[in-house]
């Protein structure tokens, strides 16, 4: 009788994390118990100017999930498909908090099942009470004094603080 290998079970979860939220986190620990390995992963998107390196933003997500075994944290500049083909993942993670979210991930999603048939796409639905919540509001919010705490890891909310200081200091 002969016994089957299973081939190991590897999503990615790739975004821009500037920074890592708490809505993200939720992503992040719930499909790391839907796959044997779940690598998260910083793109370098050209379109936005983020306020944390690719450096940075990796660093904090390797603290954010240090608990998480099966969780990698890796960064790419290429095209998602020829990641995801590099790292022999047979997955995609997206996650979705509104409609809006879901056009455009759908649209992604099908441009790189139409470069990749291979590439497989997950919508996993946000937790409701992260419904809200975007790296965008979190900087604002960060930017202008307020308490993100709610919101990020303590990590990331001690690397707004400095950020932002620096940054106002270098301002006036």
């Amino acid at each position: 009788m002969s016994q089957q290998i299973r081939k190991e079970r590897v999503a990615i979860y790739p975004g821009t994390f500037d920074p890592v939220t708490m809505g993200h986190m939720d992503i992040i620990r719930r499909a790391s118990k839907q796959f044997d390995r779940l690598i998260v992963t910083v793109l370098n998107n050209l379109s936005k100017n983020p306020l944390f390196t690719v450096e940075e933003r990796t660093e904090l997500l390797r603290q954010a999930t240090a608990d998480i075994p099966n969780v990698e944290i890796d960064s790419f500049r290429d095209l998602l498909v020829n990641y995801v083909r590099q790292k022999d993942a047979q997955v995609i993670v997206r996650g979705i908090r509104t409609v809006t979210d879901f056009e455009y991930e759908l649209q992604n999603a099908s441009i790189n099942h139409s470069l990749d048939p291979d590439a497989e796409t997950i919508f996993m639905m946000t937790n409701p009470k992260y419904s809200y919540l975007s790296s965008s509001v979190v900087k604002e919010i960060a930017h202008f004094g307020g308490n993100v705490s709610d919101f990020v890891t303590p990590e990331v909310e001690q690397a707004m603080k400095l950020k932002f200081n620096r940054v106002d200091g270098e301002k006036h």
